[in-house]
């Protein structure tokens, strides 16, 4: 048990400090974090960069293929897109012919566009009923570098052409990729927010000052990211993903401190002193929390992936900002408000605070320390009934046969199906690099790769003009996401090429699309159990300092693995099974790869947040009391309220994502949204006081040994304020 009597850390003067000057130079600390925000913008305006959309996988098999090709083919480095035509009469008959040849010649005008392979010159162009035809459009850039007037105007020509017997379709990764919905999702979550922080707060202004706080930080996060662009590769959705993130742990962080500031007001403090309260507590609180997400987004480095290091990175960014605005720049605006926070109260929705022994909250604790095995019991079953469809998650990445219907890459997907085959849309590309000799035996090669019972075509291996590559596609039999799929890149890779090539010189290596995805799949899942072992490690070692329990931290990290689980289980049902794909407007596919990687980076810092919130509340009336079971109840009412807003607030912004446009994006939406509901329900509001009750002082277990060589740093406000934890014991929160 952890002593009570304990030296103030050197942070405690700090942030109080920090407190009274933002309370004194309220207007000073608004305007400087004006001044930075329009500098980012401006700077972000000027010398930002762009995002990408393409993907590496340094060391591996397919990164050196595609390396290869960019050296020595660099006219076939650049993206390309498929464009489809379907026509019943056939697309070589007289009456179509002429319209084919004539949307060809118009693309061919498009800035961006370095060369066209028409049906016409390739009979293996036009699928065997002569009714589809394909024209392989390759441009001079990545997809992510084209300039949106080529491609607007790309699609234009398309949409002209699709009429009268004639169907005309775009597709390949230039569409894929520039079919990315732009923002708008963002927008309703923010909308969501504004409701959930009325019916908390029941005044416009108190409302008002988290969602400031959070449009303040997302600004800053996504200038800076945009900024970082120049010096690092963002994935094409990077900025989503960062919007996703940050209003969520914005409005909550702002959220927290603004509730402390009010309750320190209700309880007689003056404005000064409540914005004190509120920084030393709830910000301290936000700078330990903000600190453990930020930590583990930046632990998916040890992925070894540059563009899941870069979302882990934008991620960090954004958190960050949300916790520098919380603790710099709502203390002044909560100055600026003082006791005029509670103005424009919204009838029938004004609340009060304080722990009332009749609230909600205060009879379910009380419940639930009557009977608190059965809880335990029964909550524990719900969690491992929603995670049990985990058990059968197939991890691979989805393509544009996993897109809408109604967007072009999917028809185009579609019809090249239809036309060419099942594994047409997961071609591997077959490189050989012949400097050092080899060219003997690449005919020997095809032929090799011709005879296995899953290739549909092989192509003639192409060299480039000095004779040192060549390049050979492989068309597959099955679809891209097949297994039989994966089966033979292995094959090619272990069997077919070795043997084929024994004795030269030569080396030859697989790329293509789903190469890729594979060689990634193979790096994720090695990494992963690092990652697992690091983050969780990291945050047993915060927490235990912390609270100076051993206990408290192992339940932590115990029950966030629980609610992540149950979020891995609901994605597998939806994503994977197509449970309600109708309502979420999803097709049944795997599991992306990296999405549980993130996924738990992302969710077991944020799953700390109401951790440390709920916790730091029941251990400062254990500090006061030493007594458990009030410690416990007290903790659960002064914070129900607030995490259920905070929480509800996330999941109405990660709800808004699952029913946009990208799959992966909705994916996130979704793991995110079902985890925090979980947790915040489930979990701290039932599982934790259960296993406290049960526990008794237990929870509070720390052997002297480790008591003395652990650092004394406290986050719950005890330490810094002990004549503010009687008060804070009997407000709510």
């Amino acid at each position: 048990m952890a002593s009570a009597r304990r030296k103030s850390p050197p942070t405690a003067s700090l942030l109080e400090r920090w407190a009274r000057f933002s309370h004194r130079h309220r207007w000073q600390v608004v305007g400087v974090w004006v001044l930075i925000l329009v500098g980012l913008f401006a700077a972000n305006f000027q010398f930002g960069g762009s995002y990408v959309s393409e993907f590496k996988v340094p060391g591996a098999e397919s990164q050196t293929a595609a390396d290869l090709l960019k050296a020595h083919f660099p006219a076939r480095f650049g993206d390309s897109a498929d464009l489809v035509f379907e026509a019943p009469a056939g697309v070589a008959s007289s009456a179509v012919r002429p319209r084919v040849q004539s949307v060809i010649d118009q693309v061919k005008g498009i800035d961006g566009v370095v060369s066209i392979e028409s049906p016409y010159d390739d009979p293996r162009f036009v699928s065997k009923d002569g009714t589809i035809g394909r024209a392989d459009v390759k441009w001079s850039t990545r997809a992510s570098e084209i300039k949106s007037s080529s491609m607007n105007q790309f699609l234009k020509i398309v949409d002209g052409a699709n009429r009268d017997g004639l169907e005309v379709e775009a597709g390949g990764r230039v569409i894929a990729q520039n079919e990315r919905p732009a923002f708008g999702s963002e927008v309703y979550g923010i909308l969501a927010a504004v409701f959930i922080l009325l019916i908390a707060f029941g005044s416009v202004i108190a409302m008002g000052l988290p969602l400031g706080a959070a449009i303040f930080g997302l600004g800053a996060g996504f200038s800076t990211i945009g900024l970082g662009t120049n010096v690092a590769s963002f994935p094409a959705f990077s900025p989503q993903f960062a919007a996703m993130i940050g209003i969520g742990v914005g409005i909550d962080y702002s959220l927290l401190i603004v509730t402390r500031f009010r309750e320190g007001l209700h309880s007689g403090k003056s404005v000064e002193e409540a914005v004190v309260l509120s920084v030393t507590t709830s910000g301290r609180a936000v700078i330990f929390a903000g600190m453990v997400v930020a930590v583990a987004f930046l632990g998916l480095f040890l992925v070894g992936l540059p563009f899941v290091a870069a979302l882990g990175t934008a991620g960090a960014i954004v958190v960050l900002f949300a916790v520098l605005v919380g603790v710099t720049l709502t203390p002044a605006t909560l100055s600026l408000a003082g006791r005029h926070i509670d103005s424009l109260r919204v009838p029938f929705l004004h609340t009060t605070e304080g722990v009332d022994p009749k609230s909600t909250w205060y009879r379910l604790s009380e419940a639930i320390q009557r009977h608190p095995l059965p809880y335990f019991l029964v909550t524990a079953a719900v969690l491992l009934v929603l995670a049990a469809p985990a058990l059968r998650m197939d991890l691979g990445f989805t393509d544009a046969g996993n897109n809408p219907q109604r967007q072009h890459s999917r028809r185009a997907y579609d019809l090249l199906t239809k036309g060419f085959g099942a594994g047409f849309n997961g071609k591997l590309i077959v490189v050989a690099d012949l400097s050092k000799g080899g060219d003997d035996r690449i005919e020997q090669l095809r032929r090799a790769m011709e005879a296995d019972s899953n290739v549909a075509e092989v192509s003639p291996a192409v060299k480039n003009p000095s004779g040192d590559t060549a390049l050979i596609t492989v068309v597959p039999k099955t679809k891209p996401q097949d297994t039989a799929t994966g089966d033979l890149t292995h094959r090619l890779r272990e069997k077919l090429i070795p043997a084929a090539m024994t004795g030269s010189s030569g080396r030859v290596y697989v790329t293509g699309g789903l190469a890729g995805f594979l060689d990634a799949r193979d790096r994720i899942t090695s990494r992963m159990p690092l990652l697992f072992a690091g983050v969780i490690g990291l945050s047993f070692l915060l927490l235990t300092v912390v609270f100076r329990s051993v206990v408290v931290a192992a339940k932590a990290a115990v029950m966030n693995l629980l609610s992540i689980g149950a979020s891995y289980g609901v994605l597998v049902a939806i994503f994977q099974w197509g449970w309600f794909s109708n309502i979420f407007g999803v097709e049944k596919g795997p599991i992306e790869t990296f999405l549980p990687m993130m996924m738990f980076a992302i969710l077991f810092g944020l799953s700390m947040d109401y951790e440390v919130f709920l916790i730091s509340r029941v251990r400062e009336e254990y500090m006061r009391t030493h007594d458990n079971a009030s410690a416990v109840s007290h903790g659960l009412a002064a914070t129900a309220r607030v995490i259920t807003a905070a929480a509800g607030i996330m999941v109405a912004v990660f709800v808004t994502f699952v029913f946009g446009e990208d799959r992966v994006i909705k994916e996130f939406g979704m793991g995110l949204a079902t985890a925090i509901f979980v947790d915040a329900t489930i979990v701290r509001l039932i599982l934790v006081p259960a296993t406290m009750e049960l526990l008794g002082d237990r929870n509070w277990w720390l052997p002297k040994w480790l008591d003395r060589i652990l650092p004394n740093v406290s986050f719950d406000g005890a330490a810094e304020a002990p004549e503010s934890i009687g008060t804070a014991a009997g407000g709510g929160a």
